[in-house]
């Protein structure tokens, strides 16, 4: 096989870029060949082993593409730009109307070769101003007001913890977080930069001064024993996060200033052999014992925790269904409606296994 030139590696991203947009039109085909319903979304999400929100962001922009912003998709089908940057001339347009739209992909488009998605991105935000100007300044007073603080966790025992907030204010709280990281720096402390603009960050939130603070905690953790009292280093679990190395599960667990449920498991097959009933009236023994051994909502790529979901019978209650450990789950609110659609079929097997079959016959199992 010979060495590979750029114009290879370009020719193969062009040829990535027309496949997206066959991809693009099979997505909307799919779609509108089942009425365009509700739960399309979660069968995309399985079929391609994705989450359903990043399933309906990919529904969303294949119909944008197909029916409000043809010339962007036009440029995709040539391998001018790639689905990312096409979903960087969507994003912005979603506020306007179908109209409004296509007067935007009419002005960007022949000006997209050779531009990085950011670029294009701004391009288009000006377009949008240019387009719909009052709609613009309404939209800025409208996003003010939706402000929010939201937690993504993440690997390796990380979370990220955003807020979304006016501009001057976001530039206004890192100014004040880069000056104390900036004064510890001086005075010699030997964190990075990051490290003390993140340190401080969470200082600022917890405690009254930069420096101090403890969180507190209020959390289900499965460890199997031996690594709770540091005979193993078997990693935990931290229910709706996923693993944690063994280390900092038993800090966290053995914080004086947290609030947590010990959930000793079996090493091997990881179900729980005891609950802890520390610091909290447990509910019922039934839902209990369902919470703790499901961890999370059952369906396949949730990961909201167990203890935040819905219980629900896959033997409806109504047609004989027990209400008992063999009989239930638990699924997140989403989840839950989605098991009512028609055409969704549960079934918990006697391992505790769930299979679920989709309306057009497509079978899933989680353990």
């Amino acid at each position: 096989m010979g060495e590979s030139s750029l114009d290879d590696v370009v020719r193969l991203e062009r040829e990535i870029a027309r496949l997206q947009a066959l991809q693009v039109r099979a997505l909307v085909e799919y779609s509108a060949s089942r009425d365009d319903a509700a739960d399309v979304a979660s069968e995309v999400a399985l079929g391609l082993a994705i989450s359903e929100n990043a399933a309906r962001v990919k529904i969303g922009l294949a119909r944008d593409l197909v029916s409000r912003l043809p010339e962007t998709l036009g440029a995709l089908s040539r391998g001018e730009i790639d689905l990312y940057k096409a979903s960087k001339i969507s994003e912005p347009t979603a506020v306007l109307s179908d109209s409004r739209a296509r007067e935007v992909d009419a002005l960007v488009s022949g000006r997209l070769v050779g531009r990085d998605a950011s670029s294009i991105r701004r391009m288009v935000n000006r377009a949008v101003q240019k387009v719909d100007p009052e709609g613009a300044a309404a939209r800025a007073e409208a996003r003010r007001r939706e402000r929010r603080v939201e937690l993504r966790h993440a690997d390796d025992a990380m979370a990220t913890l955003t807020a979304d907030l006016p501009a001057e204010v976001a530039s206004a709280a890192y100014a004040r977080i880069d000056r104390c990281a900036r004064a510890l720096r001086n005075a010699g402390d030997g964190r990075t930069m990051d490290q003390l603009r993140a340190d401080v960050f969470a200082d600022l939130l917890l405690s009254d001064h930069p420096g101090g603070g403890s969180p507190e905690a209020e959390i289900f953790i499965h460890i199997d024993l031996a690594s709770l009292v540091g005979l193993s280093t078997n990693p935990a679990e931290l229910a709706g996060h996923g693993p944690l190395p063994a280390p900092i599960a038993r800090a966290i667990a053995f914080d004086p200033n947290s609030t947590w449920r010990r959930i000793i498991t079996d090493p091997h097959t990881g179900a729980p052999l005891d609950v802890g009933r520390e610091r909290y009236r447990p509910p019922a023994v039934t839902a209990d014992h369902v919470k703790v051994r499901d961890r999370e909502c059952r369906f396949p790529t949730c990961h909201r925790p167990a203890h935040d979901s819905d219980l629900d019978h896959v033997v409806p209650y109504q047609r004989g269904g027990d209400t008992n450990t063999a009989n239930l789950i638990g699924l997140c609110r989403r989840h839950h409606r989605t098991k009512h659609t028609p055409g969704w079929r549960f079934h918990l097997t006697d391992t505790g296994a769930l299979r679920i079959t989709t309306p057009t016959g497509h079978t899933y199992r989680t353990r």
